[in-house]
């Protein structure tokens, strides 16, 4: 079975990034996609932003972020990361942009590449056939923060053969983290059982079952959670969590998926979470205050 020694990574957002920097300094090769050099450039210094905090905590060394740095490329044109043996998209959460990508990339990578999503929501057999390589595609979903996270979710369609998911699964233990195998269904494990979670935290807020600040603490204390539901919604970005349960909802038809009205005038207003510095918490303020949110 041959080995993956070359990564491609499609978009080096949040997420394509941290999936970057996880594999150069696990010694894979890694070119990362983006679609200006200007945002190539802020990948690579997030990317370096990234280890130098590494460095002050002590978790990473001068030589292992010259490693992972040196095994880093940033390119604008597909046709740069054809010889590469595993494909990692991580582009926006629009399924008629991911499959133009593979159908792409089909015509430039070797045939026995293989094709990995890094969607949170969307099925992977859904790609699948855009892909021109339904055994060859699967599913790897990383969490954030990537270098810091340990869980990866390894998902097998039901064209995916044996050799790919094996291959996916040695790759991810490889970079050193825990994979998972999960069904191809919307949300695999993990956001299956968190997108609810965190809508009921909402809609247990707009029936006034409590505050914010007491409903998180309630399931920081309660529950052993290490944070709240409403932090953890900051956390995530409300407009990610919005998308999500849409894609969500769509697929299984179940009100537990339903984005609630205050999550979705959240949004309208701008409200992301950290991301925009105000969601239901403002982080204008030190500690961060709640919100007003007119309930």
């Amino acid at each position: 079975m041959k080995k993956i020694r070359k990564v491609g990574v499609l978009g080096g957002g949040l997420m394509g990034s941290g999936i970057a920097q996880v594999s150069a300094a696990a010694g894979f090769p890694t070119t990362v996609r983006e679609v200006s050099e200007a945002l190539g450039e802020k990948s690579r210094l997030a990317i370096e932003k990234s280890l130098a905090k590494g460095i002050e905590r002590g978790k990473v060394t001068e030589a292992e972020r010259s490693t992972t740095l040196g095994n880093l490329r940033f390119v604008t044109d597909l046709k740069e990361l054809a010889d590469s043996d595993l494909f990692i998209e991580a582009v926006v959460e629009d399924l008629d942009v991911k499959n133009s990508l593979w159908s792409q990339l089909d015509q430039i990578a070797r045939p026995d590449a293989i094709f990995a999503s890094n969607t949170s929501s969307l099925t992977i057999i859904a790609m699948a056939t855009a892909s021109g390589r339904p055994d060859r595609m699967l599913g790897i979903h990383f969490f954030n923060p990537v270098p810091l996270m340990k869980l990866v979710e390894v998902v097998r369609t039901i064209t995916t053969s044996e050799e790919t998911e094996q291959r996916a699964l040695d790759f991810v233990r490889a970079l050193g983290k825990e994979p998972i195998r999960a069904k191809d269904s919307s949300g695999f494990v993990v956001n299956l059982l968190l997108i609810p979670y965190m809508i009921d935290a909402i809609k247990a807020l707009e029936s006034n079952v409590a505050s914010v600040e007491d409903i998180d603490k309630g399931m920081q204390l309660g529950a052993g959670h290490p944070m709240g539901p409403f932090t953890l919604l900051d956390f995530v970005g409300l407009d990610t969590v919005y998308k999500i349960a849409e894609i969500m909802f769509t697929e299984y038809r179940e009100s537990r998926y339903a984005p609630p009205p205050l999550l979705r005038r959240m949004v309208l207003a701008g409200m992301l979470g950290r991301k925009s510095g105000k969601g239901f918490y403002d982080y204008s303020f030190n500690p961060p205050r709640v919100s007003s949110l007119g309930l």
